[in-house]
């Protein structure tokens, strides 16, 4: 079933994609990070990530819908957007994103070699970070208290913009860029 917030943003179910999927008539792209499509993404898909995303990478292919998706919607209605802009009309947006995908029961292709999670990888860098000066700052000088509160004054504007530094670090190691 096909739903639409207005005129522009058309979306359709996880039933729809797997309909489509089964036809063979779905161009399916995932704009998660690398990383995460190397770790679990849905069969066939492919990865454009949104930190890299640009319009006219998109290949339309006679006959089949250009499907995008990403974790839960969000990152796909900014790649979304990023199309409209550049003219594009004739796409969709899984609803839900991959998490509404599994929720259905639907298949995805998991690979247990895959770095962990960029959110996972920043939680223990900042969480580790975070112990450490607090630590240090309690037995060596409380100077290194500055440190956590360096990491926390981070998270809070990561939260604030949407834009997480040390994402975005992390993202470019070599082990986040394999496959």
């Amino acid at each position: 079933m096909t739903t639409s917030i207005n005129k522009e943003l058309r979306f359709l179910d996880a039933a729809t994609v797997q309909e489509l999927m089964v036809q063979q008539q779905v161009y399916l792209i995932d704009v998660r990070e690398k990383s995460e499509y190397l770790g679990e993404h849905i069969p066939g898909s492919q990865v454009l990530p949104l930190s890299q995303f640009q319009a006219e990478q998109v290949n339309l292919v006679p006959g089949k819908q250009v499907v995008i998706y990403c974790q839960s919607g969000n990152r796909s209605n900014k790649a979304a957007l990023q199309l409209m802009a550049a003219g594009f009309t004739d796409f969709c947006q899984l609803q839900g994103g991959i998490t509404a995908w599994k929720q259905s029961g639907y298949p995805t292709k998991i690979n247990k070699n895959a770095p962990i999670s960029i959110m996972r990888q920043v939680q223990i860098v900042a969480g580790s970070l975070v112990f450490t000066g607090t630590v240090l700052g309690a037995f060596v000088s409380p100077w290194f208290l500055i440190l956590s509160g360096f990491v926390g004054a981070g998270l809070v504007f990561a939260g604030v913009t949407n834009t997480c530094a040390m994402a975005m670090l992390l993202a470019k190691l070599p082990y986040n860029q394999r496959g």
